[in-house]
Parts: structure tokens; sequence; C-alpha cells
């Protein structure tokens, strides 16, 4: 049922001094009833003007951005909508976004004058100053969802971003380790304390998260199998595996497993060593006291010191240690599916398009299977 007009609302009167016409409403808000004004040059434009607001308004569409700057609400929706429906990354990734890139730029901006073209130019802004595109679009999805629950909640009519389009991200073919490579990084690594979590990653293919999360429970080294149950967040929390990414059996080579059971010795020595200082976790790679381990100091310290041992060039990531173990999975003619549940992808398609450079290399494989079928 249409809400029933207060006394005198909607009436449409004309103010002398401004020679505009207006009329009046009122809509119930969060902070409870509000006047709302319409106003144009013809009373013919205001009273089109009023039906519409007052439509919105019967339809349960409550546009009320006020005086709330974009700042201002992106502070409200992280505290509100985001802490604590998604996963502790996504939330540190998102509250990164708006105080390093979106609140500088835009966040005196009010609500309701937010325009496409200040958002054109916030992204244009950020991909000159070297931002990448891929990080440019990571503010783009941030920025629309947040707008987006505006629309939902009926604060703004239009979410502006839907008229903007992120920065085309174009993906950089992954470059694996050589045989060659993949020797010099393994001389490099004997000895060290962290030998066996880069014999692990090669022949596993875990995420970093999922290495550091591991704990001696998920492993069977009866039967050399490996249960990836959860995943190291940035902020030192354990949370199930990746979205989409299901928890998984990953089988390991003898060469894995046995680096494991030396691991384990290491581990006991020097929790004997440490005594009362060590705190049991329970984690299979864990800092140098059992806590978690922090995954930005395994890069920065670990992994860079290991590269220039080996000889490396620096442009290998960690994750490099992921794709190498796909790349050669798929180039010895190994099913894609087989990689795909062996990686945890949500789809055949993401490792398809992840390592299709590897793609030419099957095909001969199948060339040549199909010559010898039928010769």
């Amino acid at each position: 049922m249409a809400k029933r007009r207060g006394n005198g609302e909607g009436s449409i009167t004309h103010h002398k001094r401004s020679g505009l016409y207006m009329a009046r409403y009122t809509v119930e808000t969060a902070g409870g009833p509000k006047r709302k004004t319409v106003y144009g040059k013809k009373r013919s434009e205001v009273a089109e003007k009023l039906t519409k607001a007052l439509a919105d308004r019967d339809g349960g569409l409550i546009f009320d951005a006020g005086t709330i700057t974009l700042g201002e609400y992106l502070a409200r929706w992280l505290g509100d909508s985001v802490r604590g429906t998604v996963r502790s990354s996504t939330y540190v990734r998102y509250e990164g976004l708006v105080r390093n890139h979106i609140s500088p730029t835009l966040g005196r901006v009010k609500l309701s004058k937010l325009t496409p073209a200040q958002v054109r130019g916030l992204y244009r802004e950020k991909l000159d100053a070297g931002l990448s595109p891929r990080s440019v679009n990571y503010i783009h999805v941030c920025l629309h969802k947040a707008l987006k629950q505006l629309v939902l909640d009926g604060m703004i009519r239009r979410n502006v971003t839907e008229a903007v389009k992120g920065p085309q991200v174009h993906r950089n073919e992954v470059t694996p380790l050589s045989p060659e490579q993949v020797q010099a990084l393994l001389d490099a690594a004997h000895g060290d304390r962290l030998e066996g979590l880069f014999i692990v990653a090669l022949h596993t293919g875990l995420r970093r998260g999922e290495l550091l999360a591991l704990k001696w429970t998920d492993i069977d080294l009866e039967t050399n199998k490996l249960f990836v149950q959860r995943s190291l967040a940035a902020d030192g929390t354990l949370n199930p595996p990746k979205r989409n990414s299901s928890k998984r059996t990953v089988r390991l080579t003898s060469r894995a497993a046995e680096a494991l059971k030396q691991h384990k010795a290491s581990q006991n020595e020097e929790r004997l060593r440490l005594g009362s200082l060590w705190q049991d976790h329970g984690l299979v790679f864990p800092n140098q006291i059992g806590k978690p381990m922090n995954g930005a100091n395994l890069y920065n310290r670990n992994w860079k010191s290991l590269l220039r041992r080996a000889g490396l060039p620096h442009s290998f990531t960690f994750h490099t240690l992921r794709h190498t173990f796909a790349t050669t999975l798929l180039r010895q003619n190994v099913n894609p599916k087989i990689v795909q549940e062996a990686l945890g992808h949500a789809t055949i398609i993401q490792t398809m398009d992840t390592y299709s450079h590897v793609m030419p290399d099957m095909q001969h494989f199948a060339t040549e299977a199909l010559e010898s079928a039928f010769s």
C-alpha cells in the first residue's frame, strides 16, 4: 500500500526569490523521518520529479546519501559489511585499497556528488603513478562492491562504477624453473633450515599459505599422503583453503616424504634446544620458535637469499615453485584434470588458461600418439 501523504506533502509551490518551483516530501531513513525537496524551472518538471520520488519511496527505494563522504562511508562499509563476512586476507586487501588509494583521492567527495569521471580519473592517476593494471582492477572491484551495497541499501540511485571499465589486464605467461635451475636451487637449499619446505613445494605445488598452515596431523608418512586443510593468511590467521579451492589430498613423492622425515627430526632437535621458548602450534614449517611463519619474511629473507646463493634471477618468486610443479606435469603429458585437482584450482578452465603456453607440447604428444596408433 502506498504511503499516505502528510499534511501539505507534495504540494508544488513557487519560490519567489529563486524563481523556481519546488515540492517537499518525507522519507524514512536510519536516523528517522527526513524532509526532502525537488526543484524545477517549470511546475510540470517538479510534478514529474515528485511523482518519481514518491514512487521510489513507496517502493522501498530511499535515496539519502545526505552529506556523507565516500571516505566516511567506506570506513563504515569495511567495519559493518566486510569484516567478518569474508576471509581475513580479503578484508586486509580491501582495507589497504581504501586507506592507500581510494580515500586519499576521493575520500572527501560526497556520495551524492560522486561521478563516473571522478572514478575514471582515480584509475588513470594510479596507472600514471606506476600501479599495475591488475592492482588498479582490485581498486575497481573494491569500489564497485562498496557502492553496490549502497544501491541495495537505497542510499544512492546508481553505482557510478557501472559506467567505468577497469584497465585491461594481460595475463603474463608463467616462467617455470628449468631442470638445471631446479637442481641449482636444491643444491643451494641443502642443509638450509627450510630445505624441506622448498622440496615439498616443488613436489606438491601447494600455495605458500597452504604450506605455512600445514600441521603434522595433516601428514601421513606411512601412506605418503598430505591433506590440505587450511591456509595461513597475511594477518597470521589460519583459514579454510582459498575460496573455491576445496580441502584436498595430495600424494607425496618418495623425495618429498623423505624430506619431511628429515625435517621432522631437525625440528625435534630444535624444540629440545629451545626448551620452554618453543611455542608448539603443531606446524610443519613454523618460524624459529614454533609460531606461524610470516609469509613476507619467508619471501624477503629466505627465498631471496636462496635465489642469490643459487645464482638465479630475482624475477623468480616463491610462486614459481608452484608453476614449475604444474608445467612439469603437463609437459610429461599428465592429464590436465589431474593437475587441476592437485593445484586446487576451482575449474579446469583456470588451469588451462594459466598454462596455455604448455599446450603446444601436449599437442606434439597427441600427434605422436595418433601416428603410433594408426601406423
